[in-house]
């Protein structure tokens, strides 16, 4: 059975388990990862370590063993850019096809109060879960990089 922590600014993830949460991002976000010192700085956002907006940290368990992580960061925002940003979502590669993805953002959305964004590569295969939760490509996002 799936067991669901959250983290916030609340209640802060320790030392040891931040950095589990940024080591199992990177080693299960594939080749649609980032660098754990990105992934650290999310983590900071999320539970106001640095100044921001806020947001929540999800970690699914199954018998101790953690199988899913979900960073979402506030925009402070509303209405013309989403009030959430779903940062980082990752499933255990030996845990996947269980519906445990469907799960966590399942209790993201729930959590999450108003609008959520999320960005996901054309070939990414949970790009069809997203679909089935009610996501929808709206935009074409550009970027200029300096």
């Amino acid at each position: 059975m799936l067991h669901i922590k959250m983290y916030n600014p609340a209640t802060k993830p320790s030392l040891i388990e931040k950095e589990e949460i940024i080591n199992f991002l990177f080693e299960h976000l594939d080749e649609f990862g980032d660098p754990k010192s990105d992934i650290s700085k999310c983590i900071d956002y999320a539970v106001k370590e640095s100044p921001s907006f806020g947001g929540f940290i999800l970690v699914g368990e199954m018998d101790n063993t953690v199988v899913s992580v979900i960073i979402v960061n506030q925009t402070g925002m509303k209405s013309y850019i989403p009030e959430n940003i779903l940062v980082y979502i990752a499933t255990h590669s030996g845990f996947r096809g269980k519906g445990i993805g469907k799960q966590m953002m399942e209790e993201a959305i729930k959590l999450a109060h108003g609008d959520i964004a999320l960005h996901v590569e054309p070939n990414n295969p949970a790009k069809f879960l997203y679909e089935k939760l009610g996501f929808t490509n709206k935009y074409l996002e550009m970027r200029l990089v300096k």
